[in-house]
């Protein structure tokens, strides 16, 4: 049991603790929440005994073990399977004993000991946690130093994970991986013997590896039961009980204060006014929530293009040595929203680089829009950004004609305010970072926008936002992603890339989430039986999701011009003698948008109906 009270720390005179206290029972899976900057991995560190504490206790078992990932494993020529298994420090030193011990009273203790914890299957354990981040037989025998930063991070993971602390501190884990080895971390961490805190954006992991919540705000924790959807709803009801709390004390407060300023001067009600004013001093005020900064991301639109906007028929690609993909037939149309799945390796980031046109056909036929316009993200570009340069340079560089009121506005449209459009980038966050890159990425309106990995780092509001603008944004949009909300809530296409080539992926996210975990390949789609219903073609269902979108949109512009319409109506002006065939002209308008508006609507019930009763078949 992990016990935190009463704590006080401050960071650079910064009180992020003040009289902090929580309880955390053993064997519990936790996320730990709260805003940027809030103290989330200062917590971390003071459990560790990194910091030391300026008041309260932080207390654990005596005798229990704390274990984290600080960094990525060393660039040495130590084999992945045996970095992993020095990670668990008492089995390492009770092998090397077991290899020098005489006494046989003491070799007696060495074998115990190693049978209890199991020490005879580690190798196995090692290898079948390498193998869920991404590790193949191969590769867990070559040296760590054969590997990039990122994926020794993933060694350092896979070997805090094989020690089995008793305690398991993980800050954004999923950060350094990919889809598959995110969805193997879920499940690993949901079967994890001993307590887990996890500091983590990814609502999936919060939602299905934790059990419960603890939340930092204003300097204290609160524990909550259940996870992150059903704390989000409980923070959801407990600040909306508080601002009506607030408000009705506030009127009751502006009453007896109106009494109290009416009659203080008065002598017959003189006494009345004081007990007025000492009910005021006895209301024990609630302070109202405050509303929190909205999170926003503003996407240029596009204009339309002729679909297809890509087309590549019997492609190829590669690297100059035999191809990486072939047997390439692709389509995308601009009110596409594609998400590319797929284990690492096999070909996602070609895709993306093909689509994007920083790569090359070796055989097949390309045909792109003449105007297509193509954004690019993906998380290298985060480490490319000048550090000694600040946002707005950044900006002034890429858009030298426009003004400086124009360029801090673009900014803003990103989250990236006053105090942040000055910041040299090196102080700027993670998340920060990110927004300014997507914010370079789609300076332009692009018809196309290719995101590999944007949410790292961005935090849970921060994503929530960019999956509003993406869902208004009118171009189409490929994703790379490990966070299956996003996913889910932005892709309507699946494409799996795997042996060689890409195909649409004709079940959905939930179904491939569950082939992950299971291990097997994909499956073919099995025949229906003669005696069942048809599932409806995917193609159909998606064409009939793309109709209801665009039904929505030509609803929701004809509700715009009705508005401005009715505005325009209601000016006084416009009744005047003299204006009179002008106004024959604005209510000829207004009655032509209103017959628009209902055969939209009437299309859209159409369009919604029809898919509703297409899925109902699927």
């Amino acid at each position: 049991m992990l016990k935190i009270q009463d704590i006080t720390y401050s960071a650079e005179g910064r009180p992020l603790f003040e009289g902090a206290s929580a309880t955390i029972p053993d064997g519990h899976k936790v996320g730990l929440v709260g805003a940027n900057g809030a103290g989330k991995t200062t917590l971390f560190k003071l459990i560790r005994g990194e910091l030391v504490l300026e008041g309260g206790s932080l207390s654990l078992p005596s005798r229990a073990r704390i274990g984290g990932v600080a960094q990525e494993v060393p660039a040495s020529d130590t084999s992945l399977l045996d970095t992993v298994l020095e990670a668990d420090t008492e089995r390492a030193s009770l092998m090397a004993a077991a290899e020098t011990a005489t006494d046989g009273t003491k070799i007696a203790e060495i074998q115990t000991r190693l049978a209890d914890i199991d020490a005879w299957s580690a190798e196995a354990r090692a290898a079948s946690i390498l193998k869920g981040l991404g590790f193949d037989d191969a590769e867990q025998r070559m040296p760590c130093s054969d590997f990039s930063g990122g994926w020794r991070m993933r060694v350092a993971l896979a070997g805090v994970l094989f020690a089995r602390p008793d305690l398991l501190l993980l800050d954004e884990p999923t950060n350094y991986l990919d889809l598959e080895g995110a969805l193997w971390l879920e499940s690993y961490l949901a079967r994890y013997p001993h307590t887990v805190i996890i500091i983590s954006h990814d609502r999936g992991l919060l939602n299905r590896a934790v059990g419960s919540i603890l939340h930092l705000e204003d300097r204290g924790l609160t524990f909550y039961q259940g996870p992150y959807d059903q704390f989000a709803r409980q923070r959801a009801e407990q600040r909306a009980q508080a601002s009506a709390i607030a408000k009705k004390q506030a009127a009751r407060v502006a009453h007896l204060q109106k009494f109290v300023d009416r009659f203080r001067a008065k002598a017959s009600k003189a006494k009345q006014a004081q007990a007025r004013l000492k009910m005021i001093d006895k209301i024990d005020m609630v302070t109202p929530p405050e509303e929190a900064a909205r999170a926003v991301f503003t996407f240029p639109q596009p204009k339309e293009l002729s679909p297809p906007i890509i087309r590549i028929e019997d492609g190829a690609t590669g690297y100059g040595g035999p191809p990486v993909l072939s047997r390439l037939n692709l389509r995308i149309d601009q009110d596409d929203r594609i998400a590319l799945l797929g284990k690492n390796g096999q070909g996602k980031s070609t895709l993306a680089k093909l689509l994007s046109d920083r790569l090359a056909l070796t055989a097949g036929t390309v045909t792109r829009s003449s105007k297509l316009r193509i954004g690019y993200f993906a998380q290298h570009q985060v480490d490319e950004l000048h550090l000694d340069e600040t946002p707005l340079q950044h900006l002034r560089s890429a858009l030298p004609d426009l003004m400086p009121p124009k360029l801090r506005a673009r900014l803003a449209g990103f989250g990236l305010g006053a105090d942040q459009a000055e910041t040299p980038v090196a102080r700027l966050s993670g998340g920060q970072k990110a927004r300014l890159s997507l914010l370079l990425a789609t300076l332009d309106a692009p018809h196309l926008l290719i995101l590999d990995e944007p949410t790292n780092h961005l935090d849970i509001a921060s994503r929530e936002a960019l999956v509003e603008a993406l869902t208004e944004y009118s171009g189409a949009v490929i994703l790379v992603s490990h966070d299956m909300h996003l996913l889910s809530m932005v892709a309507d296409r699946l494409w799996l890339v795997s042996e060689g080539t890409v195909k649409p992926y004709e079940d959905d996210l939930d179904a491939y989430r569950r082939l992950l975990l299971s291990g097997d390949k994909p499956a073919k789609p099995a025949k229906p039986a003669a005696s069942k219903p048809k599932r409806a073609p995917r193609e159909t269902v998606l064409t009939l999701r793309a109709e209801v979108r665009k039904c929505e949109e030509r609803l929701e512009k004809l509700q715009q011009m009705q508005t401005k319409l009715s505005e325009k109506l209601a000016d006084p002006k416009l009744y005047e003698d003299h204006m009179a065939s002008d106004l024959a002209v604005w209510n000829g308008k207004f009655a032509e948008v209103e017959k628009a508006l209902a055969r939209a609507e009437s299309l859209w019930l159409a369009a919604q109906e029809k898919l509703e009763s297409t899925n109902q078949r699927a």
